[in-house]
C-alpha cells in the first residue's frame, strides 16, 4: 500500500527500540537542562554529555529514516545503541544514583539488546548471498 516507506512487519521491534532510546535520552537532556535530580552529569573527561546526548538521539533517529530493515538502517540502529551504552551501559549498576535510573537503565538495555539482535539477522547472509 505504502511502496517503500512501509516498513516490514519484522523490523518493528528496532523501531520500537529506536523510539524508546529517543525518549528516554530526551528525557535526560531535559533533566540536564532543568537540573533536576537524577540528571547526567555536566560533563565527563572527553566532552560534554548535552552535546553528545544530541549526537545519541541524532543517530537513533537517522537510522529510523534510513528504515532498520536495510543494511544501512541497521548499521545506523546498532551506532545509535553503542553511543546509548554510554549513558546505560552496564557501569550503571555501580552507580551511586542506580536507585533512582534503574527503570532507564533496564528499558534502555532491553533496546539496545532488541537491536544489536535485530541486526545481526539483517546482516545474515541470505540463501541467494551464501557461498556453499
Amino acid at each position: 500500500m505504502y511502496g517503500k516507506l512501509e516498513m516490514k512487519m519484522t523490523h518493528r521491534p528496532t523501531t520500537a527500540a529506536l523510539a524508546t532510546l529517543i525518549i528516554l535520552q530526551a528525557i535526560m537532556l531535559m533533566a540536564l537542562f532543568a537540573d533536576v535530580a537524577p540528571h547526567p552529569p555536566a560533563a565527563v573527561a572527553p566532552f560534554g554529555i548535552g552535546p553528545f546526548i544530541g549526537v545519541a538521539i541524532s543517530a537513533a533517529a537517522a537510522a529510523l529514516i534510513l528504515d532498520p530493515s536495510t543494511r544501512s538502517g541497521a548499521a545506523s540502529a546498532v551506532i545509535a545503541g553503542v553511543l546509548a551504552l554510554v549513558s546505560f551501559g552496564p557501569q550503571k549498576y555501580v552507580d551511586a544514583q542506580f536507585p533512582l535510573i534503574w527503570p532507564a537503565v533496564i528499558t534502555a538495555q532491553i533496546a539496545i539488546i532488541t537491536i544489536f539482535a535485530q541486526a545481526v539477522q539483517q546482516f545474515r547472509p541470505g540463501p541467494e548471498t551464501r557461498l556453499c
